[in-house]
């Protein structure tokens, strides 16, 4: 079966990917292919720069587990968000 990972709203993309740079951030997972501009990151500064000694060129060097990890945080998020917003509240 072909996966369909079509965006509903494709002016959601860079929201999105700021999103999983901002939770592998606060997991202490290095990525490439990011500068760190308008991370907003609740303890980015603990944990340090996300430029190191070493050269990371996106998200191929990481684990599935990993991956999952930062997917899995962002789909809680979007769903905590969403009932929030159904049930009248604001984050």
């Amino acid at each position: 079966m072909p996966r369909n990972n079509r965006k509903l709203v494709p002016e959601s993309r860079q929201m999105l990917d700021q999103m999983k740079y901002e939770i592998a951030a606060e997991f202490g997972i290095q990525v490439g292919g990011y500068t760190g501009k308008d991370l907003d990151a609740e303890f980015g500064d603990e944990l340090g720069s996300m430029s190191g000694n070493h050269t990371y060129s996106g998200w191929g060097h990481l684990t599935s587990r990993e991956n999952g990890s930062i997917g899995g945080e962002m789909t809680k998020r979007l769903v905590r968000s969403a009932e929030l917003h159904a049930a009248g509240l604001r984050l």
